[in-house]
């Protein structure tokens, strides 16, 4: 008898994850959506903190080989290997925190194992915090289940994921939709995609200084930014992050996702709301990026009435938080030259409970550019939403090599809701993603824009981009809705309808005259068999 084929099952991350999912739903213990989250994203944590040590070991066996040592020669072993140092911000892992220890432990044991790993981490002044004490123990799933969830997770490494560029980012994505149907997010938690990260990057450059994010999420908006700064410049160390969360296992996942890249950060001490709290009052950052819960309802704190961040421009309303947003952004930006890129729901752009706020904007000059983006972009959502661009100095000058005109009372919008011609592979809904070369035509539209010598009365194309003047949004009544500025072309117009009907007409024409032949062949064939038909 022939012995069957044996199918070779491609290495999926979300089938990967959803066996995760699937172990923990039917796991005696497991806890809640929350304590499901902890377990599963700590486990990536030290699978991931563990590959890159053996990955610096294996480096510095190399290295060792290149210069004529033998690593395997016990003097040369001990004095390379057993307090091995690296200058890549590798973590030198004693052997009880090690992946290599925790995967090859006797199930029964498993529990105690990955506690005793994030005790001994957690003494790292880097990885302070990260960890909730006693993860494991305190669930002490059965031996079988946390066999299988380690087993699982032993498969997600970059070696075999390795297009993804914030991959521990996707895990937690995957778990905040994943298990929303259990969760109390907050509406409006995305995790922000690759492609647009990388659309504000390329727009804001923010290639030294300070960078701040007020809702950091997983700290994914910082990792993709200095991915885009290693590409574009190739030196992250100029680049100092700040940030905020609120939510204490997502900033505990952020100081885990930044120690693990070897990103110097200050997170604050703890987690606490933006709002409410702010850890980084007082400072005043060169670039801020971010991706803020759209239409956050319940933010408002009566302690906030007369908070300094709006005192400018009028309390914002306590029904949703858009404008709270923009104005702390603002209140954080260095006051003579700082840049802002972040996302916010469409609806921001024309609200009439914030029109006042808006039209103070505006005409302070705070605003630069409105950038409304396709729908689909997000895995978790498909609405459309829009990225502003707030700068402190649009009067020109050199940045970042280059010379910038004045671009006072002028605003550049765009609309790029008609990209969507690039599909996410292995997604059960459809969903597109920018392209490298969609990212950098948008960024040079809006540098063309600001460069020397461009004409800003007349930068237009239709349907694409328009730069407009204040005059003109006042008249519209300071709205920054970009299809009421952007010329968009009635395509009907261009129809030449006498020429459409001759078409139409012979169309019709050689259809009747179709119709009449078989008609005939049909009276002829009936006719051969000696039956007459005058009508069919």
């Amino acid at each position: 008898m022939a012995a069957k084929k044996k199918t070779e099952e491609k290495i999926n991350l979300d089938s990967i994850l959803f066996k995760c999912r699937d172990i923990l739903r039917k796991a005696r213990n497991s806890g809640s959506f929350f304590e499901k989250r902890d377990m599963m994203l700590t486990l990536v944590f030290l699978r991931f903190i563990g590959e890159k040590y053996e990955d610096g070991v294996e480096n510095l066996r190399n290295q060792l080989i290149d210069r004529g040592l033998d690593p395997d020669d016990e003097a040369i072993r001990a004095a390379f290997f057993d307090d091995p140092t690296f200058n890549d911000g590798t973590y030198n892992l004693p052997p009880e925190a090690r992946w290599s220890t925790i995967i090859n432990t006797p199930a029964p044991q498993l529990n105690t194992a990955l506690d005793t790993a994030l005790d001994i981490l957690d003494k790292d002044k880097r990885l302070k915090g990260c960890f909730v004490k006693g993860t494991f123990l305190t669930r002490n799933l059965g031996a079988a289940d946390i066999k299988q969830l380690v087993d699982e997770v032993s498969k997600i490494t970059h070696k075999a994921f390795g297009e993804e560029k914030d991959l521990i980012g996707r895990v937690y994505e995957y778990f905040l939709k994943e298990f929303a149907v259990n969760a109390t997010k907050e509406e409006g938690e995305f995790y922000t995609p690759h492609d647009v990260v990388q659309l504000i990057a390329a727009m804001i450059e923010p290639f030294d200084g300070t960078l701040y994010d007020p809702c950091c999420g997983s700290g994914g908006m910082f990792i993709q930014s200095a991915d885009f700064v290693e590409r574009k410049k190739g030196d992250t160390s100029g680049v100092n992050v700040w940030g905020q969360e609120k939510d204490a296992a997502t900033w505990r996942l952020a100081k885990m996702n930044l120690a693990l890249r070897g990103i110097s950060h200050n997170l604050g001490e703890t987690y606490e709301s933006t709002f409410t709290k702010d850890l980084h009052k007082g400072i005043y950052f060169n670039y801020i990026m971010a991706n803020p819960p759209f239409n956050l309802k319940g933010w408002y704190d009566s302690n906030l009435k007369n908070d300094a961040r709006w005192a400018d421009y009028g309390t914002p309303p306590e029904s949703n938080a858009n404008y709270a947003w923009i104005l702390h952004i603002l209140s954080h930006l260095k006051p003579l030259d700082g840049v802002a890129g972040f996302l916010l729901a469409n609806g921001a752009l024309g609200d009439s409970d914030t029109e006042k706020i808006r039209r103070k904007l505006i005409q302070n000059d705070k605003v630069e550019a409105i950038i409304i983006l396709p729908r689909e972009l997000f895995i978790t959502t498909d609405i459309s939403v829009t990225l502003w661009i707030l700068n402190q100095n649009k009067k020109g000058g050199r940045y970042h090599e280059r010379q910038l005109r004045n671009r006072q009372h002028e605003i550049l919008f765009m609309d790029l809701r008609t990209w969507t011609e690039n599909p996410v592979k292995d997604q059960n809904k459809k969903k597109v993603m920018l392209s490298t070369e969609q990212i950098e035509q948008a960024a040079e539209i809006y540098h063309d824009w600001q460069a020397e010598g461009t004409d800003g009365t007349n930068y237009a194309v239709p349907e694409l981009y328009r730069s407009v003047s204040m005059p003109e949004i006042e008249e519209k009544g300071w709205s920054l809705i970009p299809s009421k500025y952007i010329e968009f072309i009635d395509h009907d117009l261009e129809i030449d309808f006498e020429a459409e009907m001759r078409r139409i007409q012979k169309e019709m024409a050689d259809i009747l005259a179709m119709e009449q032949q078989s008609q005939q062949m049909l009276k002829e064939a009936f006719r051969g068999i000696g039956y007459e038909i005058d009508q069919i």
